[in-house]
């Protein structure tokens, strides 16, 4: 069995994003998959779980090294905006329609738990293996 080593240079562990602009990008794109969920189905489905699984993980793979702290707390961050901007302006959206918004956004979280901790794991572990590709290649050329 050969092994790969990511070339230097390579989109693995250069990334293409500054941190900055990949909390924007993970903001813009969640929000749109929350207005595009919202007009299908008129509240947060499945749709928006398994979209935020995957923008945890693209935003892990774009994100240039020195900003991995970054996106290493945005999931739950991107995801308790989400709620409280949706628990101020339609909590039915998240939670029943008389909750207030601390009430909505821990609905929220509740709801959409699955889809937050499995986004979460597969950033970080994102994270951690472009972090020990860094340090192997950084061994290599030494």
């Amino acid at each position: 069995m050969s092994q790969t080593r990511a070339q230097p240079g390579s989109w693995w562990t250069e990334g293409i994003e500054p941190g900055r602009q990949a909390v924007a990008l993970g903001v813009a794109v969640a929000l749109t998959v929350v207005v595009i969920n919202l007009l299908l189905v008129g509240e947060l489905s499945l749709f928006f779980d398994l979209c935020f699984v995957v923008i945890c993980l693209g935003l892990a793979v774009v994100v240039q090294p020195r900003d991995f702290f970054a996106v290493g707390v945005l999931p739950p961050l991107i995801m308790v905006a989400i709620f409280t901007l949706l628990g101020s302006v339609a909590p039915a959206t998240v939670a029943d329609a008389g909750d207030g918004v601390p009430q909505a956004v821990l609905s929220g979280l509740a709801h959409h738990s699955t889809a937050l901790v499995t986004g979460y794991v597969l950033c970080l572990g994102t994270l951690a293996l472009r972090r020990r590709t860094l340090a192997r290649d950084a061994r290599v050329e030494h």
